[in-house]
């Protein structure tokens, strides 16, 4: 987007737990960057999570994705609560606003901060981006289970840049329950995640992207997207090296060294699954932050998830709401407003005291606290 623009209109999802928490600290420090480049924000806010759906039964109605593909981007905060069956919200929202507004970009940083405790010693600062496809794969709901051997199921959907239509007939003999899940990935999808990948190494300075897959076990399936990714780099990026790497030995060398990797082209699938472990080793959840981005409305959002065993005792960790807010400005074009987000965490990190720091962090800093600590230190 255009950073010209001075005033912009934000969807904003709280949800449930502790996602009002953070993204109130969110929002305050976004805006306070985003001030010193004369920019602005109208937050249109929306019910829509937990407590929404068991007062009303309504989880999220085509009416509000109407309404929010007009606003300039979204801000999530987390979605889920025991008392909601699993699956229920997850699909319902995240699933829905990832198709609907075809966000087919899930971008992951995964970034070592100071005085931030990480499970390997890292000989040098952790910097690493997951690229992960995020509309096909085994996420496009095509399944089902049956209880006595034999299913019909419908393969109809609709997507960005394509529809599709059949049917799946299964038998199983003897008869016996069993379930199935289509998984799909096109050329269409396959190639334009590598373009976002290849974008996003040269924006970082980087010349490789490592394309991860497991083609040696589901040749089809990940043959077919590594081969599509490897035919789009190069022909269109001639200046961008690819190599390989299957999930499982990847995720071993991660492990052994986290600093070893720049940008990681997934498939949905491994794309979930490598960014959590990259999250994990770059210091917890806590500072994952997440972009959900397509060529319409895009979403941006902590991926720790709801914590509905802290909401509302001030144990929450904004950290990673707030780099989704630099996520956020960054995709309007605000880049240095981002990049004084960024360097203000990193900042208050650095220089507060222990007692000063996140409780996830081992201090004792309240939620609303920390918001304020990062706010000091802008520049």
């Amino acid at each position: 987007m255009n950073g010209t623009k001075k005033n912009y209109s934000v969807a904003v999802v709280a949800g449930d737990g502790i996602g009002p928490e953070v993204i109130a600290e969110a929002k305050k420090v976004a805006e306070a960057a985003a001030s010193s480049e004369g920019a602005s924000f109208e937050w249109v806010e929306y019910p829509f999570g937990a407590a929404h759906y068991l007062k009303t039964n309504e989880i999220l109605p085509e009416s509000a994705l109407v309404e929010m593909g007009e606003t300039d981007v979204m801000l999530l905060g987390a979605i889920g609560d025991p008392a909601v069956k699993p699956g229920i919200l997850e699909r319902g929202i995240l699933l829905t606003l990832r198709f609907f507004f075809d966000q087919y970009v899930n971008l992951r940083p995964a970034m070592s901060l100071p005085n931030v405790p990480t499970p390997v010693p890292l000989t040098e600062r952790m910097d690493s981006v997951v690229v992960r496809e995020n509309t096909e794969d085994l996420y496009m709901g095509l399944g089902g289970v049956t209880q006595d051997g034999s299913c019909d199921l419908d393969m109809t959907l609709e997507r960005g840049g394509y529809s599709l239509r059949g049917r799946l007939q299964l038998a199983m003999t003897p008869g016996m329950p069993f379930a199935a899940q289509v998984a799909l990935n096109t050329k269409y999808g396959a190639s334009r995640i590598a373009r976002y990948a290849c974008e996003t190494a040269k924006k970082r300075g980087e010349s490789r992207v490592t394309i991860v897959t497991k083609a040696n076990a589901a040749p089809a399936l990940y043959g077919f997207f590594e081969q599509v990714a490897k035919e789009t780099i190069e022909a269109e990026y001639p200046q961008i090296e690819w190599d390989l790497a299957n999930v499982d030995a990847l995720c071993y060398h991660l492990v052994r060294k986290p600093t070893a990797y720049g940008v990681l082209l997934c498939p949905n699938l491994f794309g979930d699954i490598v960014s959590d472990l990259q999250a994990a080793l770059a210091g917890g959840l806590g500072t994952a932050a997440g972009g959900n981005i397509g060529d319409g409305l895009s979403m941006f959002e902590p991926v720790h998830g709801s914590a509905p065993d802290i909401a509302g005792t001030g144990r929450a960790n904004p950290i990673a709401a707030i780099l989704s807010g630099a996520l956020m400005l960054r995709h309007l074009g605000l880049d240095a407003s981002a990049a004084k987000v960024e360097g203000a965490v990193s900042k208050y990190l650095a220089q507060t005291t222990k007692s000063g720091l996140p409780h996830e962090f081992g201090g004792e800093a309240s939620c609303t606290e920390v918001g304020d600590f990062v706010l000091r230190h802008l520049d």
